[in-house]
């Protein structure tokens, strides 16, 4: 039996007298490579009188380039869409021979297109003392990934929480490099 799941996002600013509204890029589309079949989409933009280029990201994704030639009161984004929610997965993808092994090296064309995301910055004594304790050895990187997930798991608990309004009245937490809470909810 499947599960279907529905989304209704909006956001919604409202000015005191007309602005100029500049060119608004949404990426707020589902990626076309995602493995969650996608029933249905709608964005739904305002003020409608509005020109909109849709194009893809080098990573594939969708973005949207709204130009707004008139000045405007309010600026307001819709966007529904319904998926099917399959199971999936996660460890169903390709090794390279290379990196058949944890660790591994990257190939140099790929290390420098993956050169953003290896970046890193100095982690906090807690942080610190996670990855120390990270367990290196593995039969495969596979199974380097799975444990790692597991023990991600164990460590992290998620909270659902179901009262009206939990969501606007939730702690923002700023993004720290290192943070000692394991527990998070929405």
């Amino acid at each position: 039996m499947s599960i279907f799941v529905a989304l209704h996002h909006v956001t919604h600013y409202k000015y005191d007298r007309p602005i100029d509204l500049g060119p608004q890029t949404i990426r707020l589309r589902p990626a076309p490579h995602t493995r969650t079949p996608i029933l249905s989409y709608s964005l739904k933009v305002t003020p409608s009188n509005h020109f909109v280029n849709w194009q893809q990201d080098p990573q594939g994704n969708w973005l949207a380039r709204f130009v707004f030639p008139d000045k405007a009161t309010e600026f307001k984004i819709e966007v529904d869409f319904t998926a099917q929610m399959t199971v999936i997965n996660p460890f169903d993808f390709f090794v390279e021979p290379y990196a058949d092994s944890f660790p591994f090296a990257y190939t140099s064309d790929l290390k420098t297109e993956l050169a953003p995301y290896l970046a890193t910055i100095e982690p906090g004594p807690l942080f610190s003392k996670y990855l120390a304790d990270i367990p290196r050895e593995a039969t495969s990187t596979v199974n380097f990934l799975v444990d790692l997930n597991a023990q991600l798991q164990k460590k992290i608990r998620y909270i659902i929480r179901m009262e009206p309004g939990s969501r606007r009245r939730r702690r923002r937490w700023p993004p720290a490099p290192d943070r000692a809470v394991t527990r998070r909810g929405c």
